[in-house]
C-alpha cells in the first residue's frame, strides 16, 4: 500500500492506492499536519486518530508526504520522525507542499513554470524542470501568506470592527459567523491553529462576489502576493507560465487573470487539489 498526502494547515488529504495506481480505499482526511504550528505529540495523536490508517499501518510500504510547514530541513525531520515511527515498514518522504502543486500543474515533467499556492497559507516557487529555487523564506501566517485563506479571514475580521464592510455586507458576515469579541479572541489567541480558524471566514468572501467591495479585498490581496512572491521571478515570469494550486486560487481564477494582465504574467493551470495529480507521478517507477 502507497500513502500519498497532501497536507495543508487545515486539514490533510490521504490517498491509499496499490503499486499500478489503483485506489484501495476511499479518500481519507484528517486535521492538518503543520509541523512549524503543531506539537511533534500533537501530530502522532492527528494521525493515530484516524481508524484507517492505524488499521492498515502494517501494510504500508511507502509514504509520500507533502505538506505545508515542511520548507525546512528541520520541519521536515520532524514530519519523517512522526511518520516512520507510525508506519514502521514504510520508505517516507517528506517534500514541501509546493512541490506537490508542481507536480499537479505543470503540463510535462521537464516544464518549466512559476507555481503558486493559494490555500489556507500560501508560498510561491520556481521550478526549472527538474529542482524547486524558492527566493523567499515562509515566516508563516502572522508575518506573510499574502492572498491566503487566513490572510483575507484576518482582513474580513478586522474590515468587521473598524466598520469597513458596506452594511449589507457587515450584517450577512456577522449574520453567518460569530463575532462575539470574545468568541474571535479565544480562537485567534487561545486556540491551537488560529491560521486555520482565520482561513474558515475566506468561504464569505466567495459567497459574496457581487460585492464590489469584496471583489477589490480578493484582488488586493492577489496584488500583494504579486508583488512580494511572484515578482520575485522576474526574469522567469518572461518565458514561463504561472501556474496555481489551492482552493482560494480555484475560486479566484478571474481576478487573478485580471491582476496577471495588470503587472504582467502569463497564468498558466489552475489545480484546486493537487493530491489527485500525485498518483501517476508516483506510481509510474514502482
Amino acid at each position: 500500500m502507497i500513502l500519498i498526502v497532501d497536507s495543508g494547515s487545515t486539514k490533510s488529504d490521504w490517498l491509499a492506492v496499490d503499486n499500478n495506481g489503483n485506489k484501495l480505499m476511499e479518500k481519507i482526511r484528517t486535521k492538518g499536519l503543520n509541523p512549524e504550528i503543531l506539537p511533534e505529540k500533537k501530530l502522532v495523536k492527528i494521525i493515530k486518530k484516524s481508524k484507517e490508517l492505524k488499521s492498515n499501518k502494517n501494510e504500508v510500504t511507502h509514504v509520500f508526504f507533502y505538506g505545508a510547514g515542511c520548507g525546512t530541513e528541520n520541519a521536515r525531520e520532524v514530519v519523517k520522525r512522526v511518520l516512520q515511527g507510525i508506519f514502521e515498514k514504510a520508505h517516507v518522504e517528506v517534500n514541501e507542499d509546493t512541490l506537490a502543486a508542481v507536480y499537479a500543474t505543470i503540463n510535462t515533467p521537464d516544464e518549466a513554470a512559476v507555481v503558486c499556492i493559494l490555500g489556507t497559507g500560501s508560498n510561491c516557487s520556481y521550478y526549472d524542470g527538474k529542482r524547486l529555487h524558492q527566493r523567499v523564506d515562509s515566516l508563516g501566517y502572522i508575518l506573510m501568506d499574502d492572498a491566503s485563506g487566513n490572510y483575507y479571514g484576518k482582513q474580513l475580521i478586522r474590515d468587521y470592527f473598524f466598520n469597513q464592510m458596506p452594511e449589507n455586507v457587515k450584517l450577512a458576515f456577522g449574520t453567518k459567523y460569530n463575532m462575539e469579541t470574545d468568541f474571535v479572541k479565544y480562537n485567534v489567541y487561545k486556540q491551537p491553529s488560529p491560521n486555520a480558524y482565520l482561513a474558515g471566514f475566506a468561504e464569505f468572501m466567495f459567497l459574496q462576489k457581487d460585492s464590489e467591495y469584496i471583489v477589490e479585498m480578493i484582488k488586493n490581496g492577489i496584488r500583494l502576493f504579486a508583488e512580494n512572491m511572484i515578482m520575485q521571478y522576474k526574469e522567469e515570469i518572461k518565458t514561463v507560465p504561472v501556474h496555481f494550486a489551492g482552493s482560494i486560487a480555484y475560486f479566484a481564477q478571474k481576478e487573478i487573470k485580471e491582476v496577471a494582465e495588470e503587472m504582467g504574467f502569463k497564468v498558466g493551470n489552475f489545480e484546486r487539489r493537487p493530491i489527485d495529480g500525485l498518483v501517476p507521478f508516483h506510481t509510474k517507477d514502482l
